[in-house]
């Protein structure tokens, strides 16, 4: 077990079994915080065709937009728990708010792509130090019978956040551009800051940790992570291990990630506690997370992506069908925490990551025709599953981690819940290219002129293009051609795209599973450490 000083947020003291104003307030900030980090790895994903005009990059490399935000947040957050004990809880919290939102800002005059990547990964590590920091005020400062609802607080944030952020996205660039959506950080994050200075204690610098600070461990771990998250994202266009660029990045991340766990489980004073996995419910809890993970950032990377590529929806429209995988959950999570009091926490969030599930396993039949209209029932049923997953599972993780060990564990179980979506999206954006070329080679090898239906369709289309002004027969015949094709690779990318949320499907199953192998316990004494 790791030796360093805990990481305590600091706050007015709660009194009996109650929370004072000023906790809740911190804590509300804290929140409020997470749910913006968190906001910002999703609200460009509606926009990234618009941004990427804007600064001028092919679509190839626009998804670097959203990855090197996650690769920033992915490194941080571990670090965390180390970095706020150096400069004191308050002051770490206040001016990584402060510098989360002035990087944000800066995207919006990004001109290039190089810039844009520079500005985004800085605001990742900035922003992704608000996740671990808000949880860990949950675990340390609530009383056990009010941390069911702190942890509440906190899945409104992991869940709600990603669901609404191509939402709020969409309809702020088409309706004021895409640099608004770089702008919406701050006000909450002025908020932000003057409530933790009137509500956080202040704690004294502990400079001299930073002669004691695991640097190895540090650097082995950025490295990992980054060669990691790259080979990742340009895996699929590279043709993964076909590529000695691949290759190479797969060696680095191999040797400094082996190198970063050896270095954890040797080194006196760990960067990660590791022995945490040891806790039975930590590991089936933040197994059961990471695949969480992978589910709730993929399925918010494959929606737009579907509605974009297929059904040719701008920016704004993609925002409202998606909106209704988030705005139920502002209903439903609040009152997670009472069922958390009357059922074992292992079913409430065994049934929410079922349903979180079958929604996914409802969009396995998707044809050229499926759209906005018959995504709603899936988007609910994903909204009601999603708002009763995070509170009861973060609550079994949680279980029976002591409070000196809330921040370790924090670092640890948020870090490897956006390293899951990190590999989700990657993954399932292979998928997608994979499945649409098996799809088009097998539809291809029915749709042959050797047909006398496909001769038929063929004929009409060449009659329809030649009496809408294309008066060479030869034309229209190829016109009728080329639109024949492209007929048959929209329909593989849509068997493409339902192939992956069956895989989606599948991946949450055994996350539902997973959850079954956890120690019993009810709500209020789940969440106590």
């Amino acid at each position: 077990m790791s030796t360093q000083t805990p990481a305590v947020a600091p706050s007015t003291p709660s009194t009996g079994d109650r929370a004072s104003l000023s906790t809740w307030i911190a804590i509300t900030a804290g929140a409020i915080g997470a749910f913006m980090a968190i906001l910002n790895i999703q609200i460009t994903n509606a926009s990234l065709l618009d941004i990427e005009g804007g600064i001028g990059t092919g679509i190839d490399n626009g998804a670097w937009i959203s990855t090197s935000y996650l690769i920033g947040e992915i490194i941080v957050i571990p670090l965390t728990s180390f970095l706020s004990r150096v400069f004191s809880f308050k002051l770490y919290m206040i001016w990584s708010t402060i510098a989360f939102a002035l990087f944000s800002m800066a995207c919006a005059f990004a001109s290039n792509l190089g810039e844009m990547i520079a500005m985004r990964g800085l605001q990742g590590f900035a922003g992704g130090v608000l996740i671990p920091m808000a949880f860990t005020m949950v675990a340390t400062r609530l009383p056990k019978s009010q941390q069911p609802m702190g942890l509440a607080m906190f899945a409104l944030a992991v869940t709600f956040a990603p669901a609404i952020g191509p939402t709020i996205g969409g309809y702020l660039t088409e309706n004021y551009g895409w640099q608004t959506i770089f702008f919406i950080n701050t006000l909450p994050s002025v908020a932000m800051v003057v409530a933790l200075s009137l509500t956080l204690e202040k704690q004294p610098l502990q400079l001299g940790l930073l002669k004691e600070g695991d640097w190895a461990g540090i650097a082995t771990m950025a490295i990992g992570l980054s060669a990691l998250q790259t080979l990742l994202e340009e895996g699929n266009k590279e043709d993964w291990f076909q590529s000695t660029f691949i290759v190479r990045l797969a060696a680095i991340a191999a040797a400094f990630l082996a190198a970063f766990v050896w270095i954890e489980l040797t080194v006196k004073k760990p960067l990660v506690d590791l022995s945490l996995l040891k806790n039975r419910n930590f590991t089936v809890g933040t197994l059961s997370n990471v695949l969480v993970g992978f589910g709730l950032f993929g399925s918010v990377y494959v929606l737009p992506q579907y509605l974009g590529q297929v059904q040719g929806y701008n920016a704004e429209q993609i925002g409202m069908v998606l909106a209704w995988t988030g705005l139920p959950q502002l209903l439903l999570i609040p009152l997670v925490p009472m069922l958390m009091k009357r059922f074992d926490i292992r079913y409430i969030t065994f049934v929410g990551i079922a349903m979180f599930a079958g929604s996914c396993f409802m969009n396995t039949h998707m044809s050229l025709n499926y759209s906005g209209d018959q995504l709603f029932w899936p988007n609910v049923v994903r909204a009601v599953g999603q708002s009763m997953v995070i509170t009861p599972l973060t609550a079994i993780a949680m279980m029976s981690i002591q409070p000196r060990d809330a921040a370790n564990a924090s670092g640890l179980f948020n870090m490897l819940r956006n390293l899951g979506g990190a590999v989700g999206t990657a993954v399932l954006g292979t998928i997608i290219t994979k499945r649409e070329q098996f799809h088009s080679n097998i539809i291809g090898q029915a749709v042959t002129p050797f047909r006398d239906e496909v001769r038929g369709r063929l004929d009409q289309m060449t009659g329809y293009f030649m009496s809408h002004g294309v008066s060479d027969h030869a034309a229209a015949q190829r016109q009728a051609v080329i639109t024949l094709g492209k007929t048959v690779k929209r329909q593989a990318l849509v068997m493409g795209f339902s192939d992956t949320f069956a895989i989606i499907g599948v991946i949450l199953v055994i996350a539902a599973v997973a959850i079954l192998f956890a120690r019993k316990g009810q709500g209020s004494s789940a969440a106590a450490h």
